[in-house]
């Protein structure tokens, strides 16, 4: 056989193989297909959306285990139990989060609990841990990092054309980790943290490190601004994150839901097999990851991908919308963002402080006589969440807990 048939006969298997992969992978997840073999999703409900990241949070969880094993057990008792926890003496505070730092493990540990896996960020990134003072245990966690380039509900909003975005978007930032930890979130202590957003404290740090950034994809000197912070629900429509107003002020306001175009759907494993495809077609988008190399380089790999193989767009049009909200720092944010002109007016920002003791009242005490069931929560309960790597943390919590009754003794 001629040699150039045996390698075409090769790129034809690889690409039945690859496209195999993707089928059973979509059919396990539960999609189907419409008349005009556009994907359907099993449904837009919480469980619905959870089912879908199970792969991808599968994944995350496994490739955690080093971490876990190193780390979990000596962290789990930051972690509170509903015992611990008196409402009316809550008192939220903020600490920044460096890398390589035992509170870095603690931040990326939280996070690994979620049922929807977070992202690692990139570019400008502030992460926080929220303390509660009067115990000593974790409540939430705050990351924003620089935002995604290609947000057509937030131009809108805005106003942008594609020539306002490139110049101004370095004065917006992403808030890509942002929740409350059990048992604070069963108070509503989601709606606290998510208005820690707009902070005096978020802009004074912003304003501090990044106030005379280098923009990545401009290379220009930009004199930044954090005039607003958006985040996106990770459960469709957000609950939480609506009507979250204190004394009138609006901390986060709806603009709309996302078009359910995505890469959420395609675990890592499957990614890298698409990557490795495109390699072997010599395609340029394998290797271009660098930030600054252009919006999305995962998405656009994902479709330089599918196209390769012969399938349509419509296979990254996963269909769960999720709702998305901007937090404007300045009472004027809006009108910066859409000229370039004008001083930010932030007269209106609050201390962490008088936001937690706002909030509380509003929210937290109220939710505590209504709903008391909080105080059944056990710190130990945390480990369950975190899936195929809770047998391996509950049995370093007990070693740990043989080990200081032991010395104790």
């Amino acid at each position: 056989m001629p040699k150039g048939d045996a390698i075409i006969i090769g790129v034809n298997l690889r690409e039945a193989n690859l496209k195999r992969k993707l089928r059973e992978h979509l059919h396990s997840l539960g999609f189907t297909k419409t008349d005009e073999g556009a994907l359907r999703p099993p449904g837009n409900g919480k469980e619905a959306i959870r089912t879908l990241h199970s792969a991808q949070r599968e994944e995350r969880l496994i490739a955690s285990e080093s971490f876990v094993l190193r780390a979990g057990a000596k962290l789990m008792h930051h972690f509170a139990s509903g015992s611990e926890v008196k409402p009316e003496k809550i008192s939220p505070v903020l600490e920044r989060v460096s890398s390589s730092t035992w509170q870095s493990d603690l931040f990326r540990l939280a996070a690994l609990s979620w049922s929807v896996p977070v992202s690692n960020g990139f570019g400008r990134r502030l992460r926080y841990l929220v303390w509660d003072q009067s115990n000593g245990k974790l409540m939430g966690i705050i990351a924003i990092g620089d935002p995604v380039f290609n947000l057509g509900v937030r131009d809108k909003f805005i106003g942008w054309n594609s020539h306002d975005r490139g110049a101004r978007l370095v004065n917006i930032m992403d808030a890509y980790v942002l929740g409350a930890i059990p048992p604070y979130n069963s108070l509503l202590g989601g709606k606290l943290v998510a208005c820690l957003l707009r902070s005096r404290d978020l802009y004074d740090d912003f304003a501090a490190t990044y106030g005379a950034s280098r923009g990545i994809i401009s290379q220009q000197e930009k004199k930044a601004r954090l005039l607003a912070i958006i985040t996106t629900s990770s459960m469709g429509r957000s609950s939480v994150y609506n009507r979250l107003k204190l004394h009138g002020t609006e901390y986060l306001k709806s603009i709309g839901y996302t078009g359910g175009w995505g890469h959420f759907h395609i675990p890592d494993w499957l990614f890298t097999e698409l990557r490795d495809y495109l390699r072997y077609k010599d395609h340029t988008y394998a290797d271009q990851h660098a930030f600054g190399q252009g919006p999305n380089w995962r998405l656009r790999t994902t479709r330089a991908a599918l196209t390769a193989l012969g399938f349509k767009d419509d296979l990254m049009r996963h269909g769960i919308q999720r709702e998305v909200f901007i937090s404007q720092l300045a009472s004027n944010a809006t009108k910066i963002l859409q000229s370039g002109k004008g001083k930010p007016d932030v007269s209106s920002l609050q201390s962490v402080n008088q936001i937690a003791d706002m909030a509380l009242e509003r929210w937290l005490l109220p939710r505590a006589i209504h709903m008391p069931n909080f105080k059944y929560w056990k710190s130990s309960d945390l480990i369950d969440l975190f899936g195929n790597q809770a047998q391996l943390l509950r049995a370093q919590v007990e070693q740990e807990q043989l080990l200081d009754a032991t010395q104790r003794n």
